[in-house]
């Protein structure tokens, strides 16, 4: 029941996304236009009219740019319109304002992740992020988007003390939902001492395996 609450949840705000990006940014745009043909027809008329038509038309661009930050933090599924890489580039930028350590990305860019796949192993690096970040004393986090032994690979590493006594993070119950849902093999290593490991993984299509170099194990 949690689960397909949560998958519901996603598609309200997946819906309500595309109604900011596709509508509502699209009248202010308009609007842009409008104000700026109608600087044109009533500059000879009203010589102030250019400064203030700029002025509103700056308070536009700013707040369409909020309207598309706004966008990408509602929609679940950005990685469908620009990809893994941008995806958890955006991730990466908001956790860092809430974590103090170090938070790096390493991702190889000619690896080309299917969009569904994508989708997956951008969710499940969003719940590891959140778990490593809750982890007192982490203060290095990892994150690896490879090809390896003939499959995708998502690998997210950190140094956070291992306490293996308490029950499953939620996070990690996520993980292991998006993994299950995806046919994703999920891995999870906590070495005490060293800091924990998450893997996913998936294999490459065969012509993939055979024309692409691997970059790692």
């Amino acid at each position: 029941m949690l689960f397909a609450a949560m998958n519901e949840h996603e598609a309200v705000l997946s819906r309500v996304s595309r109604l900011l990006h596709d509508e509502v940014s699209q009248v202010l745009s308009a609007v842009g236009l409008q104000l700026d043909a109608m600087r044109m027809d009533f500059r000879e008329q009203a010589p102030g009219v250019d400064g203030r038509a700029t002025e509103i038309q700056e308070l536009l661009e700013q707040a369409i740019e909020q309207l598309r930050d706004i966008t990408n933090e509602l929609n679940p599924s950005i990685v469908e319109r620009a990809g893994l890489q941008f995806g958890l580039d955006r991730l990466i930028g908001m956790t860092r304002a809430g974590f103090a350590g170090t938070l790096r990305l390493h991702f190889d860019a000619s690896l080309r992740v299917p969009t569904i796949l994508a989708k997956a192993f951008y969710k499940i690096a969003d719940c590891a992020l959140d778990i490593a970040k809750a982890t007192p004393g982490c203060s290095l986090i990892d994150i690896h988007v490879k090809r390896a032994q003939g499959e995708y690979v998502l690998e997210i590493s950190d140094n956070g003390p291992v306490d293996d006594m308490g029950s499953p993070p939620l996070g990690q119950l996520l993980m292991d939902y998006y993994a299950s849902k995806n046919h994703v093999t999920l891995r999870t290593e906590r070495v005490p001492g060293k800091g924990s490991v998450i893997r996913a993984s998936f294999p490459l299509p065969a012509v993939a395996r055979e024309s692409a170099p691997e970059s790692g194990s």
